[in-house]
């Protein structure tokens, strides 16, 4: 079904209404949102739903100060959400889900001299569902290298469409986020989605829209664009799922962890 589906123009047609500020129809859908996904507003820092003018201010809401301590940890969850897969990337590869692995090249725009300081290094991919907290934050304090827009599909990245769709995360838009941090290079890439109306991170805001159809990149190596571990680093216009990497020895990951746990932001990732 997702390959029939125009989900470039469903996508389209999702953003600008999320953007709409519709007076009683926003607060009306807001209503409804919160009710079917049984979204926690006593966390958020404002939680008048009525107070919201378009249902992309609600959707990207922020948490109360005190809503995601961090833990004592040198990597933590940069996101609320659900563990996908992680791992070590093997040959090159990244696991997506029983049967399905892409290439941590195709991942990365076809940057094989990048994908080559993760060679037998580790990834996570990490899947926000509708309910989730939709701001993304730094796992660790690193500085920005370049970010990098790929376009792509616009599949849904939920957990059954992970086991049927092949290189799903290699495939769909994306935005690659490349870091330099006391353990070495780090990726986080943001991953879209069907209805993800856009995707935006601090240093630049909205990267998409536009969607020219053309790979968009961007050098901050003479910049000095820096963020702490728990910083804010980016958000979501609706669900989706990051993906992670990291260089070869750099993280043992929490010995809880597993497939398919729920996670919070600031969560240790790692042993300490």
């Amino acid at each position: 079904m997702q390959y029939l589906l125009p989900k470039k123009i469903l996508t389209q047609v999702g953003g600008v209404y999320a953007r709409a500020r519709l007076g009683v129809l926003t607060r009306a859908t807001i209503r409804r949102f919160v009710n079917r996904y049984d979204v926690n507003m006593a966390e958020a820092a404002n939680p008048d739903i009525a107070s919201y003018s378009s249902f992309n201010d609600f959707f990207t809401r922020a948490l109360n100060p005190d809503a995601r301590p961090l833990a004592e940890a040198a990597y933590v969850c940069p996101v609320d959400g659900a563990i996908s897969q992680f791992g070590a990337i093997e040959k090159g590869q990244i696991f997506q889900a029983k049967g399905h692995h892409y290439s941590a090249t195709a991942l990365l725009a076809g940057d094989a001299a990048l994908a080559s300081e993760f060679e037998h290094g580790q990834f996570a991919t990490l899947y926000l569902s509708p309910r989730d907290y939709h701001r993304i934050h730094m796992p660790c304090e690193g500085r920005l290298r370049s970010m990098v827009y790929v376009p792509g599909d616009l599949f849904s990245v939920n957990p059954t469409t992970a086991r049927g769709v092949p290189g799903l995360f290699a495939r769909n838009e994306r935005v690659v986020c490349l870091f330099d941090t006391a353990r070495g290079p780090f990726v986080l890439v943001l991953v879209g989605a069907t209805i993800v109306g856009s995707m935006a991170t601090v240093w630049h805001g909205v990267v998409n829209p536009p969607r020219l159809g053309e790979i968009r990149r961007w050098d901050y190596s003479g910049q000095e664009v820096a963020l702490r571990q728990g910083e804010e680093m980016g958000r979501f216009l609706l669900g989706s799922t990051v993906v992670m990497l990291w260089p070869q020895n750099t993280l043992k990951f929490n010995s809880e962890w597993g497939p398919g746990k729920a996670i919070r932001m600031g969560e240790a990732m790692s042993s300490p």
